[in-house]
């Protein structure tokens, strides 16, 4: 299964992001409010990078509580590691688990068309074992 099939029926308009000039204390308050682990950074238009709950720990033990007034593009993982809608999930699954990362912007060109966490994906697979479970059941029961 492709990424694309993952992402049909989502509006790339729907994906939360912010820009690389936000301060690290408003997109915290976002991801809390939202309720996600961690946004694309945009700037101009495309992926600049990646900001998560990660960046922020590792920055408040770096640096305290002072980090919440920088911006996100000083704090933020960059370049993004993004995929393609045309990678195949198993694929993904790899490099999240290689990269030891759980956010990938999904991007056509430069242009960002989906955002996939590591739930995603594992939700894919599993629904895909079912299936293919649910085929072979049937294939046994009329054999």
């Amino acid at each position: 299964m492709e990424i694309a099939q993952i992402i049909a029926g989502r509006a790339s308009s729907e994906v939360v992001t912010c820009d690389v000039s936000a301060s690290v204390r408003e997109t915290v308050a976002m991801l809390a409010e939202k309720r996600i682990g961690a946004v694309p950074v945009m700037e101009e238009g495309k992926v600049a990078g990646i900001f998560s709950e990660r960046d922020v720990l590792y920055r408040l033990a770096a640096d305290g509580a002072a980090c919440l007034d920088t911006q996100v593009r000083d704090v933020m993982t960059a370049p993004a590691i993004t995929v393609e809608p045309s990678t195949q999930v198993i694929d993904a699954l790899a490099l999240m688990t290689r990269r030891r990362i759980r956010h990938l912007p999904v991007v056509d060109g430069a242009l960002m068309c989906g955002f996939i966490s590591i739930g995603d994906l594992v939700k894919s697979r599993i629904d895909e074992v079912e299936h293919e479970a649910e085929v072979m059941r049937e294939y046994i029961q009329t054999a």
